[in-house]
């Protein structure tokens, strides 16, 4: 079986940047995900992010394969299509279903301002 280490200098590095680079985009999304404060603004950073990021690890996985087993690997793609499909489909069902809930208590969205949405420390 082949390891990282046979596979050439010319695909390790193209593999690995991707690999960095979707793993900081989803760090990303996870830390909106964490740091925004409202429901509405949480939902973006994940939605968003998710999407780019496994983009690039599938794109990784589908350079890494095709070398190493010297055949075009697709796999990926399929995979990539439906989470390109699903994924912004539904955050857009849990936001509607957000606002529904929202409309039946009775809610109001208030909008927020810079120092809300910037805010990265809990208040006491």
């Amino acid at each position: 079986m082949k390891t990282f280490e046979s596979l050439p200098a010319w695909a390790a590095l193209p593999v690995s940047l991707l690999l960095i680079l979707g793993g900081a985009i989803i760090l990303i999304g996870a830390l909106g995900l964490m740091r925004l404060p409202s429901f509405y603004q949480r939902i973006h950073g994940p939605a968003i992010t998710v999407t780019l990021g496994a983009g690039c690890i599938l794109l990784a996985s589908m350079l890494y394969f095709s070398v190493l087993q010297s055949r075009v690997v697709i796999h990926e793609i399929i995979i990539s299509l439906f989470v390109l499909l699903t994924a912004p489909v539904v955050a857009m069902l849990i936001m509607r279903a957000a606002v529904y809930r929202d409309l039946r208590l009775g809610k109001r969205a208030e909008p927020a301002d810079a120092a809300e949405v910037y805010q990265f420390s809990k208040k006491d």
